[in-house]
């Protein structure tokens, strides 16, 4: 297959959620790059992909094109059969989803992420520096699926060595069995995916490191952008670069408005030059949050 050469960090990030999903499983499935990846893995190499929506819908086919939330009708349409809220969270207690796809604002060693706050806590916890989305169903994903795959943008500010909130559980403090006891039944992080990187967590510590670098990173590069101590797998790899087909797709048959996966404000795709670098600031997964004025 034909790599392409003028992907955006975003799209490479959906291209690699996408891989990692395997065919028959049940992933639950977070609004944004999440459903865009699962879309692309659904299209490709795993077409009994059994998607979920926190609204209730289990199974839709998604042939009528990109739900834009996890309540649109595209996610009904043709489901195996529609359950609610309620039940669809209680179907993952009953450790029925194999995968929960979720994303956050700040990412430590273990796992664990923040999608509620910045600023001190439990002081500055009403009046806060940044106010973020919140949980919305992913601490349930991450305490009862069976593994959850993170989307966190790589800059020293978002891979912190302490977070300011846990909002959805990772490995917790990292020591044997801390998910057991802290009630959670899912094993927990199982890969982050970043516009560098694609990391997993060593079995022993469940410290994060690093598997696959992206075109143009390097281990020094990553750790650079990191704000603790990355563990390095002993077979890391480079990540193929997405195919032109697979960009095709993005842009043409699932994303074709950019409701997701953003491209130049001015139409314009970010050009990859010969270091791996993009030649401008590629867009990073959307993160909304509201600002203290």
């Amino acid at each position: 297959m034909t790599a392409s050469t003028d992907y955006t960090a975003q799209e490479i990030i959906v291209v690699a959620g996408a891989k990692i999903l395997e065919d028959k499983k049940v992933v639950f499935v977070g609004t944004g790059l999440p459903m865009v990846a699962s879309l692309l893995a659904k299209l490709t190499h795993a077409p009994g992909l059994i998607p979920v929506f926190e609204a209730g819908a289990v199974g839709p086919p998604l042939k009528v094109g990109l739900p834009l939330s996890v309540g649109d009708s595209k996610t009904f349409t043709g489901s195996s059969y529609l359950k609610g809220l309620n039940s669809a969270f209680e179907m993952t207690q009953r450790g029925y989803a194999d995968i929960g796809f979720i994303g956050g604002a700040e990412v430590d060693m273990y796992g664990n992420l923040n999608s509620t706050m910045i600023g001190n806590f439990p002081e500055n916890y009403q009046n806060p520096a940044v106010r973020l989305p919140g949980s919305g169903g992913a601490s349930d994903m991450a305490a009862s699926c069976e593994r959850t795959i993170l989307i966190v943008p790589h800059d020293k500010r978002k891979f912190s060595k302490k977070l300011q909130y846990v909002t959805s559980p990772g490995h917790l403090d990292g020591s044997p069995n801390a998910r057991y006891n802290a009630g959670l039944q899912g094993k927990g992080p199982y890969r982050v995916i970043t516009t560098k990187a694609i990391l997993d967590f060593d079995k022993e510590t469940n410290r994060m490191r690093i598997l696959q670098t992206f075109p143009g990173e390097t281990v020094e590069s990553i750790q650079a952008a990191t704000g603790f101590e990355l563990l390095v797998a002993s077979n890391v790899s480079t990540f193929e670069p997405p195919t032109a087909e697979e960009v095709r797709m993005i842009r043409e048959d699932i994303d074709p408005t950019q409701a997701f996966v953003k491209r130049s404000k001015k139409g314009e795709i970010h050009k990859i030059v010969s270091k791996g670098e993009p030649a401008q600031n590629p867009a990073s997964p959307p993160l909304a949050y509201s600002r203290k004025r």
